[in-house]
């Protein structure tokens, strides 16, 4: 579950809790996790082939959905991810979370690339309407797509109310049951525009030119691609900890004892973790580029991603200076309030009670 999943799980799950009056069938490429069993007014449909390749995408979606929506008598389809049936007519909302594959095609193997490219700019003129999870979002989808802004809806995404403040009691516990001590925390997928590789590369040099040898940096994610890895010099590697994917309920916990959220894509739609970081009162670095800057406001100071000095003195202002990681930290909790599934459900489900006929 990355920020498509949550984004869907979330969503999903309240439209349907909220709307009894309703019924709702959920298709699902691969057998279903009992957390999506929302209620009695849904229900779970699954079809094949499971879509793990971008042929598969189009089998999925061209022929087996729109078979079953014909079958289950559809009134309008929501699709959290992107995708839609080219071939059908019932009304189609549209969600696309960015569009970093039309910027940075080559940060993707090359057949994804090429669906991407080829099908996305189809889907959007097909939907009856596009969701976007920021305003540069609905920017960037409207200036490359020429589509009309009218057509494109901004709901902000949300974070689990899980994440909140800890003691200082219970963050001293789990550092000490986990080997850590202070530690600059990334989270999100390894993908090339998370840009990992840069901010290891500025780690090294903020450690290099200041040797603090008490704060290190922990990075929660996976690979995005098979063969993504990034590249450690030996002096940082002792210092650099890699978890891989998390549960949401060790990923509170790594999030809510960070020293500080160190977030520095170079393309992103919005930027769940800036959120998560928000509500546990945690300072933030964050690059200044596409849609970061909307969604952290105050809450964060801001670098160049694309240049490893900027983040490297990003890292030492934060780790030298604790009146600013205060005034951060307050600013944060503040912002955070304007962040909600809850209200994300809402504007989506207007958009869609608007297609249902």
């Amino acid at each position: 579950m990355e920020g498509f999943g949550w984004y869907t799980y979330e969503v999903v799950k309240r439209i349907v809790q909220n709307h009894p009056e309703h019924s709702f069938i959920l298709f699902f490429d691969r057998p279903v996790d009992p957390k999506f069993n929302f209620g009695a007014n849904a229900t779970e449909v699954v079809i094949g082939p499971q879509a793990r390749h971008p042929f598969l995408y189009l089998i999925w979606f061209e022929f087996s959905l729109l078979k079953a929506m014909k079958k289950h008598e559809i009134d309008v389809l929501f699709s959290p991810d992107g995708s839609l049936s080219l071939f059908s007519n019932v009304p189609q909302i549209h969600v696309i979370h960015d569009l970093n594959f039309e910027h940075f095609p080559k940060d993707l193997p090359w057949l994804v690339r090429w669906y991407y490219r080829t099908f996305f700019p189809k889907y959007a003129e097909k939907a009856k309407k596009i969701i976007t999870v920021s305003n540069a979002s609905k920017n960037d989808i409207s200036k490359t797509y020429n589509i009309d802004e009218s057509k494109i809806i901004v709901a902000w995404n949300g974070a689990s109310e899980l994440f909140n403040p800890i003691s200082n009691v219970d963050k001293d516990q789990f550092l000490t049951q986990n080997g850590l001590g202070n530690y600059f925390l990334f989270v999100g997928s390894l993908h090339p525009r998370k840009n990992v590789q840069r901010l290891t590369n500025a780690f090294e040099k903020f450690q290099k030119e200041n040797n603090f040898p008490e704060i290190d940096l922990v990075i929660v994610g996976q690979p995005m691609w098979k063969g993504h890895k990034i590249q450690l010099s030996e002096f940082v590697k002792s210092k650099i900890r890699f978890t891989g994917h998390l549960s949401q309920t060790d990923l509170v916990k790594y999030i809510s004892s960070a020293f500080a959220l160190t977030y520095v894509p170079y393309f992103e739609g919005f930027g769940i973790p800036l959120v998560e970081s928000m509500r546990c009162g945690v300072p933030i670095l964050s690059g200044n580029r596409t849609s970061l800057p909307e969604i952290a406001g105050e809450a964060a100071i801001y670098c160049d991603p694309f240049d490893e000095d900027q983040i490297a003195d990003g890292m030492k202002n934060l780790f030298l200076d604790s009146d600013l990681r205060t005034r951060l930290s307050e600013n944060g909790l503040n912002r955070s309030k304007l962040f909600s599934w809850d209200i994300t459900a809402q504007e989506v489900w207007k958009v869609i009670e608007a297609e249902i006929q």
